[in-house]
């Protein structure tokens, strides 16, 4: 059986096609596996993200939740939970380091900006200049 004509052009073209989205794939797939390996201190960054949601979840109300959701909503439905993980992971954080007592405005925003990276800053300034709020207090944190 020789392959030839149309049907020759078919099978290449699905072979390119399965090699690229395995490759996709695979990236995504790897990078997920980096951020669960256990650091020095013998916890991932998952499980970082995770410890300081836990401990401040009672600091999340109604408000600030809705917030959270306004703020991921640029990004695409299928990484959107984990863009949400990430930024609440890095909210916690930062109350935990202030030892506050209340969630505030300032806090959510600090966080969404350091848990953004940098090639969607552009995006996240669109977003708050949607929702009418001033970055200007915020511009060193987009420097770090």
């Amino acid at each position: 059986m020789e392959l030839e004509g149309w049907f020759l052009w078919f099978i290449l073209f699905w072979v390119v096609v399965l090699v690229g989205l395995f490759a996709i794939g695979g990236y995504f797939m790897f990078r997920k596996f980096l951020k669960s390996m256990p650091k020095e201190d013998g916890l991932s960054d998952l499980n970082w993200e995770e410890y300081y949601v836990e401990k401040t979840i009672h600091l999340w109300g109604a408000e600030e939740k809705e917030l959270l959701n306004e703020l991921v909503q640029p990004v695409p439905d299928l990484f959107r939970p984990v863009a949400k993980q990430k930024i609440a992971g890095r909210i916690g954080e930062i109350l935990l380091e202030e030892k506050a007592k209340k969630m505030e405005m300032q806090h959510i925003i600090r966080g969404y900006i350091q848990a953004t990276p940098k090639r969607d800053h552009k995006f996240l300034r669109k977003k708050m200049a949607e929702l009418e709020i001033d970055l200007t207090p915020y511009e060193q944190y987009f420097e770090q």
